[in-house]
Parts: C-alpha cells; sequence; structure tokens
C-alpha cells in the first residue's frame, strides 16, 4: 500500500451550497477543524458520521459533467447505500438534486445528480 485515502473531492462553484447538500444527505458536520486543510470560501469540508470526508473546491468556471455525454464525462461517481429507493429519492430531490436515470422496476439503483452537476447513485442495500 503507497497511500490511504483522505477524502473525496469535488469542484463545483459554491462549496458552501454543495457541503450543505452532502450534509443533509450524509450527516455529519461541515468544516471541522483539521489541521489538514485551510477551511475558506474556496475550501470546504465534510466529516460524515461513517468516518469518510468529502471536500468541496471553488472551481472558476465549473463545468459540471453531462451524463451520459462522452463529451463531458461523469468524472467521478459517489454509490450511496439506502433501504427504500423511493423514500430516499423524494428526500434528496428535495434538496436539490436532479434524476438523470430511474432505470426499471428491477433495477437496484438509480441515477442523480448533486446541485452542481455531478452524478450519484441510490442504491438499495
Amino acid at each position: 500500500m503507497i497511500a490511504k485515502l483522505q477524502c473525496v473531492v469535488l469542484d463545483c462553484s459554491d462549496v458552501r451550497e454543495l457541503s450543505t447538500f452532502y450534509l443533509s444527505l450524509l450527516g455529519g458536520v461541515v468544516d471541522q477543524p483539521d489541521p489538514r486543510w485551510l477551511l475558506d470560501g474556496n475550501w470546504s469540508t465534510l466529516h460524515t458520521d461513517s468516518g469518510l470526508v468529502l471536500a468541496f473546491q471553488r472551481t472558476e468556471n465549473h463545468q459540471p459533467p453531462r451524463w451520459p455525454d462522452p463529451a463531458r464525462p461523469q468524472q467521478f461517481h459517489l454509490d450511496l447505500g439506502v433501504q427504500d429507493l423511493d423514500q430516499a429519492q423524494e428526500q434528496v430531490l428535495k434538496l436539490g438534486a436532479s434524476l438523470l436515470d430511474f432505470g426499471d422496476a428491477k433495477r437496484s439503483w438509480r441515477i442523480y445528480a448533486d446541485p452542481a452537476g455531478h452524478p450519484f447513485c441510490l442504491v438499495r442495500d
């Protein structure tokens, strides 16, 4: 092993908006003091209750991915486990997510975009 994952970093135009979105989705603490990162208007973190850290980095002229357009690929995505897809969908849409692909009744996941356009999947546990 060469390294350990410290966090997953998402580029966006508004770090506060995106950290608040993921706080509502995953729980945790936004901008918890941590000597590894300088927290300012260009960088925000979310320390989740599960121990995962998401970081949000302000990027000038952020161009969100357009799933599934290969000219602007997804760049990354998160798979998030849920007990009830319908209930979780209702909640993430209220938080500002957009539904990208519902799939069919047999499929155990659905694809969404966060407010900055990053794809993520809700996956039935």
